[in-house]
Protein backbone atom coordinates (compact mmCIF):
# COMPACT_ATOMS: atom_id res chain seq x y z
CA UNK A 1 0.00 0.00 0.00
CA UNK A 2 1.31 3.58 -1.04
CA UNK A 3 2.17 5.97 1.77
CA UNK A 4 -0.28 8.36 0.05
CA UNK A 5 -3.20 5.53 0.29
CA UNK A 6 -2.13 5.22 3.79
CA UNK A 7 -2.75 8.84 4.55
CA UNK A 8 -5.99 9.19 2.87
CA UNK A 9 -7.59 6.38 5.17
CA UNK A 10 -6.10 7.62 8.01
CA UNK A 11 -8.08 11.31 7.55
CA UNK A 12 -11.00 8.98 6.41
CA UNK A 13 -11.10 6.90 9.69
CA UNK A 14 -9.98 9.97 12.18
CA UNK A 15 -13.45 11.76 10.49
CA UNK A 16 -15.41 8.72 11.36
CA UNK A 17 -14.72 8.35 15.02
CA UNK A 18 -14.77 12.31 15.38
CA UNK A 19 -18.30 12.44 13.80
CA UNK A 20 -19.48 9.29 15.85
CA UNK A 21 -18.29 10.83 19.26
CA UNK A 22 -19.96 14.27 18.59
CA UNK A 23 -23.45 12.73 17.45
CA UNK A 24 -22.86 10.55 21.41
CA UNK A 25 -22.15 13.77 22.72
CA UNK A 26 -25.64 15.29 21.32
CA UNK A 27 -28.04 13.38 20.45
CA UNK A 28 -30.95 14.14 18.26
CA UNK A 29 -34.56 15.32 19.19
CA UNK A 30 -35.68 11.65 18.26
CA UNK A 31 -33.01 9.74 20.45
CA UNK A 32 -33.94 12.31 23.28
CA UNK A 33 -37.32 11.05 23.53
CA UNK A 34 -36.58 7.13 23.29
CA UNK A 35 -34.50 7.27 26.25
CA UNK A 36 -34.81 4.54 28.79
CA UNK A 37 -38.07 4.11 30.25
CA UNK A 38 -39.50 6.92 28.17
CA UNK A 39 -38.49 9.59 30.87
CA UNK A 40 -36.72 13.11 30.24
CA UNK A 41 -33.49 13.77 30.15
CA UNK A 42 -32.55 14.39 33.53
CA UNK A 43 -30.84 18.36 33.39
CA UNK A 44 -33.57 20.45 32.20
CA UNK A 45 -32.66 22.93 29.37
CA UNK A 46 -32.46 26.68 30.90
CA UNK A 47 -35.41 28.90 29.60
CA UNK A 48 -34.38 31.14 26.95
CA UNK A 49 -32.90 34.70 27.84
CA UNK A 50 -34.95 36.44 25.76
CA UNK A 51 -38.05 35.55 27.52
CA UNK A 52 -37.21 36.65 31.24
CA UNK A 53 -39.17 39.68 32.33
CA UNK A 54 -37.52 41.86 34.71
CA UNK A 55 -39.43 42.85 37.91
CA UNK A 56 -41.39 45.81 37.83
CA UNK A 57 -39.76 48.76 39.74
CA UNK A 58 -42.09 50.57 41.97
CA UNK A 59 -42.33 54.59 41.80
CA UNK A 60 -39.60 55.67 44.66
CA UNK A 61 -41.32 56.96 47.76
CA UNK A 62 -39.43 59.62 49.61
CA UNK A 63 -40.17 61.44 52.78
CA UNK A 64 -40.24 64.86 50.93
CA UNK A 65 -38.92 66.72 48.29
CA UNK A 66 -35.76 69.00 48.70
CA UNK A 67 -36.17 72.05 49.26
CA UNK A 68 -33.45 73.24 46.60
CA UNK A 69 -34.88 70.75 44.01
CA UNK A 70 -33.10 72.38 40.87
CA UNK A 71 -36.19 73.57 38.46
CA UNK A 72 -37.00 71.53 35.30
CA UNK A 73 -37.85 73.64 31.54
CA UNK A 74 -41.32 73.32 30.70
CA UNK A 75 -44.01 74.99 27.88
CA UNK A 76 -44.43 78.49 29.12
CA UNK A 77 -41.01 78.99 30.38
CA UNK A 78 -39.24 82.09 28.18
CA UNK A 79 -35.65 82.03 28.52
CA UNK A 80 -32.58 84.10 27.20
CA UNK A 81 -29.41 82.74 25.22
CA UNK A 82 -26.64 84.49 24.75
CA UNK A 83 -23.18 82.89 22.31
CA UNK A 84 -20.22 84.63 22.61
CA UNK A 85 -19.78 86.95 20.18
CA UNK A 86 -22.33 85.93 18.42
CA UNK A 87 -25.36 88.38 18.47
CA UNK A 88 -27.30 86.79 15.73
CA UNK A 89 -27.37 83.39 17.01
CA UNK A 90 -28.43 84.92 20.83
CA UNK A 91 -31.99 86.09 22.27
CA UNK A 92 -35.12 85.72 24.32
CA UNK A 93 -37.10 82.14 23.42
CA UNK A 94 -40.22 80.56 24.53
CA UNK A 95 -40.54 76.54 24.71
CA UNK A 96 -42.94 75.60 22.75
CA UNK A 97 -46.16 73.24 23.47
CA UNK A 98 -43.98 70.60 22.43
CA UNK A 99 -41.19 70.63 25.09
CA UNK A 100 -38.83 72.19 22.78
CA UNK A 101 -36.83 75.46 21.78
CA UNK A 102 -36.42 76.71 18.10
CA UNK A 103 -33.02 78.01 18.03
CA UNK A 104 -31.34 79.65 15.02
CA UNK A 105 -29.20 77.77 13.03
CA UNK A 106 -29.79 74.19 14.34
CA UNK A 107 -33.45 74.28 14.56
CA UNK A 108 -35.71 72.56 17.28
CA UNK A 109 -34.13 71.29 20.23
CA UNK A 110 -36.13 69.17 22.83
CA UNK A 111 -35.53 70.35 26.55
CA UNK A 112 -38.65 69.16 28.01
CA UNK A 113 -38.00 67.87 31.59
CA UNK A 114 -34.26 69.67 31.60
CA UNK A 115 -32.77 71.97 34.22
CA UNK A 116 -31.26 75.07 33.19
CA UNK A 117 -27.89 73.40 33.11
CA UNK A 118 -28.64 70.38 31.37
CA UNK A 119 -31.02 72.47 28.37
CA UNK A 120 -27.33 74.49 28.24
CA UNK A 121 -25.39 71.39 27.26
CA UNK A 122 -27.32 70.32 25.39
CA UNK A 123 -27.76 73.19 23.36
CA UNK A 124 -24.00 73.40 23.27
CA UNK A 125 -23.34 70.27 21.85
CA UNK A 126 -25.81 70.75 19.24
CA UNK A 127 -23.69 74.12 18.21
CA UNK A 128 -20.87 72.15 18.61
CA UNK A 129 -21.77 70.38 14.87
CA UNK A 130 -21.84 74.21 13.70
CA UNK A 131 -19.38 75.92 15.44
CA UNK A 132 -15.95 75.91 17.32
CA UNK A 133 -16.05 76.16 20.77
CA UNK A 134 -19.07 77.83 20.88
CA UNK A 135 -19.86 79.66 24.52
CA UNK A 136 -23.40 79.23 25.60
CA UNK A 137 -25.41 81.28 28.51
CA UNK A 138 -28.30 80.11 29.16
CA UNK A 139 -31.17 82.35 31.49
CA UNK A 140 -34.43 81.61 32.71
CA UNK A 141 -36.65 85.56 32.41
CA UNK A 142 -40.39 84.21 33.13
CA UNK A 143 -41.48 80.86 34.50
CA UNK A 144 -44.59 79.28 33.42
CA UNK A 145 -47.86 79.28 35.04
CA UNK A 146 -47.62 76.35 37.84
CA UNK A 147 -50.65 73.51 36.74
CA UNK A 148 -51.00 70.96 39.70
CA UNK A 149 -53.65 69.42 41.24
CA UNK A 150 -55.06 68.49 44.15
CA UNK A 151 -57.80 65.37 45.41
CA UNK A 152 -59.00 63.67 48.53
CA UNK A 153 -60.34 65.55 51.80
CA UNK A 154 -59.99 68.99 50.68
CA UNK A 155 -63.26 71.16 49.86
CA UNK A 156 -62.71 71.97 46.15
CA UNK A 157 -60.95 69.42 44.71
CA UNK A 158 -59.58 69.56 41.14
CA UNK A 159 -57.26 71.25 39.05
CA UNK A 160 -55.50 74.79 39.60
CA UNK A 161 -53.27 77.06 38.06
CA UNK A 162 -50.91 78.81 40.09
CA UNK A 163 -48.85 82.27 39.47
CA UNK A 164 -44.90 81.48 39.03
CA UNK A 165 -43.68 85.19 39.18
CA UNK A 166 -40.91 86.08 41.28
CA UNK A 167 -38.40 84.60 43.10
CA UNK A 168 -40.01 81.76 44.78
CA UNK A 169 -42.46 79.12 43.86
CA UNK A 170 -45.77 78.44 44.69
CA UNK A 171 -45.96 76.74 48.13
CA UNK A 172 -48.64 73.53 49.29
CA UNK A 173 -50.14 75.47 52.07
CA UNK A 174 -51.14 78.18 49.29
CA UNK A 175 -52.50 75.61 47.42
CA UNK A 176 -54.64 74.15 50.19
CA UNK A 177 -56.36 77.84 50.96
CA UNK A 178 -56.74 78.64 47.38
CA UNK A 179 -58.72 75.10 46.81
CA UNK A 180 -61.33 76.05 49.92
CA UNK A 181 -58.79 74.06 52.68
CA UNK A 182 -59.13 71.06 54.15
CA UNK A 183 -62.00 69.23 55.98
CA UNK A 184 -62.32 67.91 59.37
CA UNK A 185 -61.37 64.42 58.25
CA UNK A 186 -58.12 65.35 56.70
CA UNK A 187 -54.89 63.17 57.30
CA UNK A 188 -51.78 65.84 57.17
CA UNK A 189 -49.75 63.27 58.78
CA UNK A 190 -49.89 61.29 55.41
CA UNK A 191 -50.48 64.14 52.20
CA UNK A 192 -49.00 62.63 48.94
CA UNK A 193 -46.94 64.17 46.53
CA UNK A 194 -46.43 62.70 43.35
CA UNK A 195 -44.03 64.05 40.67
CA UNK A 196 -42.45 63.22 37.41
CA UNK A 197 -38.85 63.47 37.35
CA UNK A 198 -37.32 62.05 33.77
CA UNK A 199 -40.74 60.81 32.68
CA UNK A 200 -40.79 58.27 36.38
CA UNK A 201 -43.36 58.94 38.91
CA UNK A 202 -41.38 59.65 42.36
CA UNK A 203 -43.83 59.91 45.18
CA UNK A 204 -43.27 62.09 48.06
CA UNK A 205 -45.04 62.30 51.61
CA UNK A 206 -45.36 65.03 53.52
CA UNK A 207 -46.19 65.76 57.03
CA UNK A 208 -48.19 68.95 57.36
CA UNK A 209 -49.40 68.09 61.01
CA UNK A 210 -45.96 68.65 61.75
CA UNK A 211 -46.19 72.38 60.29
CA UNK A 212 -49.17 73.42 61.81
CA UNK A 213 -48.15 71.74 65.23
CA UNK A 214 -44.53 72.68 65.70
CA UNK A 215 -43.77 75.21 63.05
CA UNK A 216 -41.75 72.92 60.94
CA UNK A 217 -41.68 74.78 57.32
CA UNK A 218 -39.83 72.04 55.91
CA UNK A 219 -42.79 70.30 55.49
CA UNK A 220 -44.15 72.69 53.45
CA UNK A 221 -42.97 71.99 50.76
CA UNK A 222 -42.42 74.08 47.15
CA UNK A 223 -44.94 72.60 44.35
CA UNK A 224 -44.18 72.16 40.31
CA UNK A 225 -45.93 72.01 37.60
CA UNK A 226 -47.89 68.61 37.22
CA UNK A 227 -47.52 67.95 40.80
CA UNK A 228 -50.15 65.70 42.11
CA UNK A 229 -51.39 66.09 45.50
CA UNK A 230 -53.71 63.86 47.60
CA UNK A 231 -54.55 64.12 50.88
CA UNK A 232 -56.14 60.49 52.39
CA UNK A 233 -58.84 60.48 55.02
CA UNK A 234 -58.47 59.54 59.01
CA UNK A 235 -60.95 59.81 62.02
CA UNK A 236 -59.33 62.88 63.58
CA UNK A 237 -58.83 62.81 67.47
CA UNK A 238 -61.04 65.22 69.23
CA UNK A 239 -57.95 66.69 71.12
CA UNK A 240 -56.62 67.90 67.57
CA UNK A 241 -59.69 68.87 66.11
CA UNK A 242 -59.32 72.03 67.22
CA UNK A 243 -56.53 73.05 66.32
CA UNK A 244 -57.03 71.59 62.83
CA UNK A 245 -59.30 73.79 62.97
CA UNK A 246 -57.47 77.15 63.30
CA UNK A 247 -54.53 76.16 60.70
CA UNK A 248 -54.53 78.45 57.74
CA UNK A 249 -55.18 75.40 55.43
CA UNK A 250 -58.61 75.33 57.36
CA UNK A 251 -61.54 76.56 55.87
CA UNK A 252 -63.19 80.08 57.21
CA UNK A 253 -65.83 78.82 60.02
CA UNK A 254 -68.22 82.07 59.61
CA UNK A 255 -69.06 80.14 56.15
CA UNK A 256 -72.65 78.61 56.75
CA UNK A 257 -72.72 74.75 56.76
CA UNK A 258 -75.83 72.10 55.42
CA UNK A 259 -76.41 69.89 58.65
CA UNK A 260 -78.92 67.47 59.75
CA UNK A 261 -80.17 66.76 63.59
CA UNK A 262 -81.95 63.64 64.98
CA UNK A 263 -82.82 61.94 67.68
CA UNK A 264 -84.13 62.70 71.32
CA UNK A 265 -84.05 66.77 70.05
CA UNK A 266 -87.33 68.65 70.07
CA UNK A 267 -87.54 69.17 66.42
CA UNK A 268 -85.35 67.12 64.30
CA UNK A 269 -84.54 67.57 60.92
CA UNK A 270 -82.30 69.24 58.08
CA UNK A 271 -80.77 73.02 59.18
CA UNK A 272 -78.40 75.41 57.71
CA UNK A 273 -75.84 76.58 61.15
CA UNK A 274 -74.31 79.43 60.32
CA UNK A 275 -71.22 80.76 62.38
CA UNK A 276 -71.29 82.91 65.08
CA UNK A 277 -73.02 82.82 68.58
CA UNK A 278 -76.05 80.22 68.95
CA UNK A 279 -78.97 80.07 71.72
CA UNK A 280 -81.75 78.12 72.42
CA UNK A 281 -85.51 78.76 72.33
CA UNK A 282 -88.62 77.43 73.37
CA UNK A 283 -88.78 73.63 73.19
CA UNK A 284 -90.19 73.03 69.93
CA UNK A 285 -89.00 76.30 68.29
CA UNK A 286 -85.57 76.21 66.35
CA UNK A 287 -83.44 78.49 68.66
CA UNK A 288 -82.04 81.31 67.18
CA UNK A 289 -78.20 82.77 65.78
CA UNK A 290 -76.97 85.42 67.65
CA UNK A 291 -74.32 88.21 65.27
CA UNK A 292 -70.66 86.72 64.59
CA UNK A 293 -68.15 87.11 67.44
CA UNK A 294 -64.61 88.59 65.88
CA UNK A 295 -63.36 86.27 63.28
CA UNK A 296 -66.60 84.02 63.64
CA UNK A 297 -66.79 80.80 65.33
CA UNK A 298 -66.74 77.47 64.64
CA UNK A 299 -69.83 75.50 64.26
CA UNK A 300 -70.48 72.58 67.10
CA UNK A 301 -72.38 69.79 68.05
CA UNK A 302 -73.87 72.11 70.95
CA UNK A 303 -74.53 75.02 68.09
CA UNK A 304 -76.79 71.86 66.44
CA UNK A 305 -78.65 70.72 69.12
CA UNK A 306 -79.75 74.33 70.32
CA UNK A 307 -81.10 75.14 66.93
CA UNK A 308 -82.68 71.93 66.68
CA UNK A 309 -84.63 73.01 69.91
CA UNK A 310 -82.40 71.91 72.41
CA UNK A 311 -82.74 68.01 74.06
CA UNK A 312 -85.69 66.27 75.13
CA UNK A 313 -85.34 65.20 79.06
CA UNK A 314 -84.47 61.52 78.00
CA UNK A 315 -81.74 62.31 75.86
CA UNK A 316 -78.69 60.26 76.41
CA UNK A 317 -75.79 62.94 76.14
CA UNK A 318 -72.93 60.77 77.30
CA UNK A 319 -73.37 58.99 73.69
CA UNK A 320 -73.86 61.77 71.01
CA UNK A 321 -72.96 60.77 67.82
CA UNK A 322 -71.27 62.54 64.88
CA UNK A 323 -72.13 60.62 61.35
CA UNK A 324 -69.23 62.44 58.72
CA UNK A 325 -69.11 61.45 54.99
CA UNK A 326 -65.61 60.97 53.58
CA UNK A 327 -64.52 62.24 50.26
CA UNK A 328 -64.07 58.52 49.07
CA UNK A 329 -67.86 57.80 50.10
CA UNK A 330 -67.02 56.07 53.13
CA UNK A 331 -68.54 56.93 56.72
CA UNK A 332 -66.77 57.88 59.85
CA UNK A 333 -68.94 57.79 63.43
CA UNK A 334 -67.44 58.83 66.53
CA UNK A 335 -69.19 59.84 70.06
CA UNK A 336 -68.96 62.85 72.13
CA UNK A 337 -69.53 62.58 75.93
CA UNK A 338 -71.60 66.19 76.20
CA UNK A 339 -71.72 65.12 80.23
CA UNK A 340 -68.16 65.47 80.72
CA UNK A 341 -68.78 68.75 78.85
CA UNK A 342 -71.17 69.70 82.06
CA UNK A 343 -69.49 68.08 84.62
CA UNK A 344 -66.03 68.58 84.07
CA UNK A 345 -65.49 71.39 81.01
CA UNK A 346 -64.30 68.97 78.25
CA UNK A 347 -64.69 71.80 75.71
CA UNK A 348 -62.84 69.13 73.35
CA UNK A 349 -66.18 67.02 73.61
CA UNK A 350 -68.05 69.65 71.93
CA UNK A 351 -66.72 68.46 68.30
CA UNK A 352 -66.58 70.47 65.48
CA UNK A 353 -69.08 69.82 62.71
CA UNK A 354 -68.56 70.33 58.69
CA UNK A 355 -70.69 70.59 55.71
CA UNK A 356 -72.81 67.63 55.42
CA UNK A 357 -72.48 65.96 58.77
CA UNK A 358 -75.40 64.01 61.12
CA UNK A 359 -75.90 64.58 64.41
CA UNK A 360 -77.85 61.64 66.37
CA UNK A 361 -79.01 61.99 70.20
CA UNK A 362 -79.62 59.20 71.43
CA UNK A 363 -82.65 58.06 73.91
CA UNK A 364 -81.39 57.08 77.71
CA UNK A 365 -81.87 53.51 78.23
CA UNK A 366 -82.42 53.96 82.04
CA UNK A 367 -84.52 56.44 83.83
CA UNK A 368 -82.87 59.73 83.79
CA UNK A 369 -82.37 60.94 87.58
CA UNK A 370 -83.66 64.14 89.30
CA UNK A 371 -80.41 65.42 90.13
CA UNK A 372 -79.06 64.67 86.62
CA UNK A 373 -82.47 66.18 84.97
CA UNK A 374 -81.76 69.61 86.87
CA UNK A 375 -78.42 69.48 85.95
CA UNK A 376 -79.37 68.95 82.06
CA UNK A 377 -82.22 71.47 82.50
CA UNK A 378 -79.69 74.04 83.56
CA UNK A 379 -77.87 73.62 80.53
CA UNK A 380 -77.13 75.58 77.71
CA UNK A 381 -78.12 73.26 74.77
CA UNK A 382 -81.75 72.36 77.02
CA UNK A 383 -84.49 74.47 75.66
CA UNK A 384 -85.21 78.03 77.70
CA UNK A 385 -88.82 77.28 78.04
CA UNK A 386 -91.34 74.34 77.78
CA UNK A 387 -95.10 74.54 77.04
CA UNK A 388 -97.59 73.04 79.21
CA UNK A 389 -101.63 73.14 78.80
CA UNK A 390 -103.27 73.82 81.98
CA UNK A 391 -107.04 73.30 81.62
CA UNK A 392 -109.86 73.59 84.46
CA UNK A 393 -110.12 75.24 87.35
CA UNK A 394 -107.11 77.72 87.43
CA UNK A 395 -107.09 81.43 87.33
CA UNK A 396 -105.31 81.76 84.28
CA UNK A 397 -106.30 78.45 81.86
CA UNK A 398 -104.59 78.04 78.63
CA UNK A 399 -100.91 77.48 77.19
CA UNK A 400 -98.40 78.29 79.82
CA UNK A 401 -94.18 78.65 79.26
CA UNK A 402 -92.07 77.31 82.14
CA UNK A 403 -89.01 76.32 82.58
CA UNK A 404 -87.49 72.95 81.55
CA UNK A 405 -87.50 70.88 85.10
CA UNK A 406 -90.31 72.59 86.08
CA UNK A 407 -92.48 70.36 88.91
CA UNK A 408 -96.23 69.83 88.72
CA UNK A 409 -96.97 71.89 91.83
CA UNK A 410 -94.93 75.02 90.32
CA UNK A 411 -96.42 74.84 86.90
CA UNK A 412 -100.18 74.64 88.55
CA UNK A 413 -99.11 77.85 90.65
CA UNK A 414 -97.63 79.01 86.62
CA UNK A 415 -101.01 79.13 85.78
CA UNK A 416 -102.42 81.47 88.74
CA UNK A 417 -103.07 78.46 91.05
CA UNK A 418 -106.60 76.85 92.08
CA UNK A 419 -109.22 78.71 91.61
CA UNK A 420 -112.86 78.80 94.34
CA UNK A 421 -114.04 76.09 93.09
CA UNK A 422 -110.98 73.74 92.64
CA UNK A 423 -110.26 70.29 93.97
CA UNK A 424 -107.10 71.35 95.44
CA UNK A 425 -106.36 67.51 96.40
CA UNK A 426 -105.06 66.08 93.37
CA UNK A 427 -105.27 66.83 89.28
CA UNK A 428 -104.87 64.55 85.99
CA UNK A 429 -101.42 64.73 84.61
CA UNK A 430 -102.00 63.32 80.53
CA UNK A 431 -98.65 62.95 79.04
CA UNK A 432 -97.89 61.93 74.92
CA UNK A 433 -94.98 59.30 75.44
CA UNK A 434 -92.19 59.54 72.18
CA UNK A 435 -93.10 56.22 71.21
CA UNK A 436 -96.73 57.65 70.32
CA UNK A 437 -98.71 56.16 73.57
CA UNK A 438 -100.63 58.66 76.09
CA UNK A 439 -100.69 57.72 79.92
CA UNK A 440 -103.18 59.43 82.42
CA UNK A 441 -102.37 59.52 86.25
CA UNK A 442 -104.02 61.45 89.07
CA UNK A 443 -101.58 62.98 91.39
CA UNK A 444 -101.95 64.25 94.96
CA UNK A 445 -100.88 67.74 94.84
CA UNK A 446 -98.78 68.98 98.13
CA UNK A 447 -97.39 72.60 97.46
CA UNK A 448 -94.64 71.57 100.19
CA UNK A 449 -93.32 68.19 98.18
CA UNK A 450 -90.15 68.30 96.16
CA UNK A 451 -89.34 67.11 93.04
CA UNK A 452 -90.79 63.36 93.03
CA UNK A 453 -91.41 60.87 90.06
CA UNK A 454 -94.82 59.90 92.30
CA UNK A 455 -96.33 62.66 93.85
CA UNK A 456 -94.23 65.50 92.33
CA UNK A 457 -93.22 64.75 89.03
CA UNK A 458 -91.16 67.00 86.40
CA UNK A 459 -93.26 68.10 83.54
CA UNK A 460 -91.98 67.68 80.02
CA UNK A 461 -93.08 69.66 76.93
CA UNK A 462 -96.91 69.27 76.13
CA UNK A 463 -98.13 67.94 79.19
CA UNK A 464 -101.73 68.66 80.03
CA UNK A 465 -102.59 69.32 83.76
CA UNK A 466 -106.15 68.79 84.19
CA UNK A 467 -107.35 70.40 87.48
CA UNK A 468 -110.79 69.53 88.53
CA UNK A 469 -113.81 70.93 90.53
CA UNK A 470 -114.21 70.14 94.26
CA UNK A 471 -117.31 68.66 95.74
CA UNK A 472 -119.45 71.57 96.47
CA UNK A 473 -118.47 72.87 93.07
CA UNK A 474 -120.12 69.84 91.56
CA UNK A 475 -123.04 69.79 94.03
CA UNK A 476 -123.87 73.81 93.54
CA UNK A 477 -123.47 72.93 89.41
CA UNK A 478 -125.63 70.15 89.77
CA UNK A 479 -128.39 71.92 92.17
CA UNK A 480 -127.93 74.84 89.50
CA UNK A 481 -128.57 72.30 86.34
CA UNK A 482 -131.95 71.29 87.97
CA UNK A 483 -132.98 74.86 89.66
CA UNK A 484 -132.63 76.48 86.77
CA UNK A 485 -135.36 74.50 84.27
CA UNK A 486 -137.60 74.89 87.30
CA UNK A 487 -137.42 78.34 88.12
CA UNK A 488 -137.56 78.96 84.01
CA UNK A 489 -141.00 77.07 84.17
CA UNK A 490 -142.33 78.88 87.21
CA UNK A 491 -141.82 82.00 85.25
CA UNK A 492 -143.41 81.01 82.30
CA UNK A 493 -146.83 80.45 85.21
CA UNK A 494 -146.16 83.28 86.20
CA UNK A 495 -146.37 85.29 83.29
CA UNK A 496 -150.13 85.66 82.84
CA UNK A 497 -149.93 86.93 86.56
CA UNK A 498 -147.91 89.64 85.83
CA UNK A 499 -149.77 90.56 82.79
CA UNK A 500 -152.91 91.23 84.85
CA UNK A 501 -151.41 93.14 87.64
CA UNK A 502 -150.52 95.82 84.01
CA UNK A 503 -154.00 96.77 84.16
CA UNK A 504 -154.56 97.47 87.83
Amino acid sequence: MSKALKHRLGLALTAGLLFVGIDSLYPSKSQAQRMPGGSSPSVPLAEPVQSRQPAATPAPRLSAPAANEPYTLGAGDRVQMVLFQLPQYSGEFEVQIDGTLSLPLVGDINVQGLTLEAARERVTARYNQYLRRPGVTFNLLTRRPLVVGVAGEINRPGSYTLSNEGTTFPKLTQLLTQAGGITRSANLREVQVQRFRNGQPQMFSVNLWDLISSGNLNQDVTLRDGDSIFIPSTLVPLEEAQLLAEAGIAPATTAPINIAVVGEVFRPGPYTLQGGVTRTGNAGVPGGEGGNRAGGNAQKVTDAIQIAGGIKPMANIRQVQVRRLTRSGGEQVFSVDLWSLLEIGATQQNALLQEGDTVFIPTATAAVGAAESSRLAESSFAPDTIRINVVGEVRNAGLVEVPPNTPLNQGILAAGGFNTRARATSVGLVRLNPDGTVTQREISIDFAQGISDADNPTLQNNDIIIVGRSGLAAFSDNLGSVANPLANFLNILSAPFRLFNLFD
